[in-house]
């Protein structure tokens, strides 16, 4: 049975991207999450390594698509816990540092800069590809809603983070040993994402667990969040008003991008509706909203400290 990551891996590798520029920024993805670059007796070669024959099989057809060259295969580990072979497939020769610095000058410093969503999407793509993981609630078992990358630095992760706040997904990061990894770990957040990167039956997935539980709890939710998430929800928005009270006293409100002005005023002019009654008045979804409250609180908080 495949797992959760696997079917997200499927889904992206069901294709090449379009554009050669796109193509590109999925390999720089991949450089980053789980590539490397070096210099050996030929020159210097840079090199991928991954577990699954399918991301193998598009990180090759990448290569070539990009350059015409086929990479070759450096070794192939056996890892006794997850029962796999690691695959490593190396790039050397003649035209390898061009082809090299091509790739790593469609990064996250050139998306930063000269920002373009269908690269940007299959940056994304790449780096879930090559660093990248999900898993979702079981049944029986204590987990949570959880999408994760292992990025090369701590440096690289913050301006991964700042790609996908480009996409309103908000994420944190956290140093793991010589790497960083940024996390996902709402249902919403990670729903966006697999539409973001176009893993269409992967969130086709997703939304079905989310059902499945959300029936599973239903009893306890109508005995108990009444009372209580009415209670929150009443918490929640006084605190949104207070914060953007003192954001448009502090004249911050009004240089926010529109999107985050008109949230911010449709809290003000009706703190009692729920957030989907909210979002309803805005026509945008539940999600989208939250997001966006989300964001409006953390520019507040930054503001404060």
């Amino acid at each position: 049975m495949q797992s959760f990551t696997q079917i997200v891996q499927r889904d992206i590798t069901g294709s090449l991207p379009a554009e050669r520029s796109c193509v590109l920024s999925m390999l720089a993805a991949l450089l980053s999450t789980s590539g490397a670059r070096s210099v050996g007796e030929n020159g210097p070669y840079f090199e991928f390594t991954c577990e699954s024959e399918e991301v193998a099989a598009f990180m090759l057809e990448l290569v070539r698509s990009a350059f015409g060259v086929t990479m070759t295969v450096k070794g192939a580990v056996r890892d006794p816990k997850k029962g796999k072979d690691k695959l490593t497939f190396c790039c050397e020769g003649e035209g390898t540092e061009e082809r090299l610095a091509e790739i790593e000058a469609h990064g996250l410093s050139r998306l930063a800069a000269d920002f373009r969503a269908d690269c940007a999407q299959a940056y994304l793509a790449g780096s879930f590809l090559g660093g990248g993981s999900c898993t979702l609630p079981r049944g029986g078992v204590r987990t949570g809603y959880h999408l994760e990358f292992v990025i090369r630095t701590y440096e690289e992760a913050i301006l991964f983070l700042e790609l996908l706040d480009r996409f309103q997904l908000i994420a944190g990061a956290v140093n793991r040993g010589e790497r960083a990894v940024v996390y996902l770990k709402s249902r919403e957040a990670i729903g966006d994402f697999l539409s973001v990167v176009g893993a269409d039956s992967a969130l086709r997935r997703l939304e079905s667990v989310s059902a499945a539980r959300e029936e599973s709890n239903n009893r306890n939710r109508v005995e108990n969040c009444t009372a209580g998430n009415a209670d929150r929800a009443a918490i929640a928005s006084a605190s949104q008003i207070v914060a953007i009270r003192e954001m448009a006293e502090r004249g911050t409100l009004s240089a926010l991008p529109e999107p985050l002005r008109a949230a911010a005023e449709a809290r003000m002019n009706a703190p009692a509706l729920s957030l989907g009654e909210l979002a309803e008045t805005l026509g945008i979804s539940k999600s989208c909203l939250n997001h966006r409250l989300r964001k409006l609180m953390r520019i507040h908080e930054e503001n404060d400290r």
